[in-house]
């Protein structure tokens, strides 16, 4: 898997789906607060007047010239939780995020947050 800090100098390049569609800008990562490796990133959608932060998870994520290519199709990567541009995750959305690419969410046994911003 590709580094955070690796990751981190993508930002404000296209993200692109499998297809190679353009589903937006890589606006933050996110890490796993276990592993602290890379684990969602937030993506900036939407017109200027009305843009938004979506996430998506980078398993299988490939970083190309000047993109990103996730491993989500496009119309499923616009649908998902968002936040606003100048917003942070809050600690109960991110079980939302998880369930909305069909994957477990797994907080820490103290119920510690599973992603952190980096």
């Amino acid at each position: 898997m590709t580094q955070t800090a690796d990751i981190r100098e993508w930002r404000n390049h296209d993200v692109v789906d499998p297809k190679g569609r353009k589903v937006g800008m890589l606006e933050a990562i996110y890490v796993d607060t276990v592993t602290d490796e890379p684990a969602v990133a937030t993506v900036r959608t939407g017109p200027p007047t009305r843009r938004r932060l979506v996430f998506v998870p980078l398993d299988e994520a490939i970083l190309g010239p000047g993109y990103l290519k996730v491993s989500y199709a496009k119309n499923l990567v616009r649908k998902a939780p968002s936040i606003g541009t100048d917003d942070i995750l809050p600690a109960e959305q991110e079980e939302a995020i998880f369930q909305h690419y069909g994957m477990t969410y797994e907080p820490g046994a103290g119920g510690e947050r599973q992603l952190a911003r980096r």
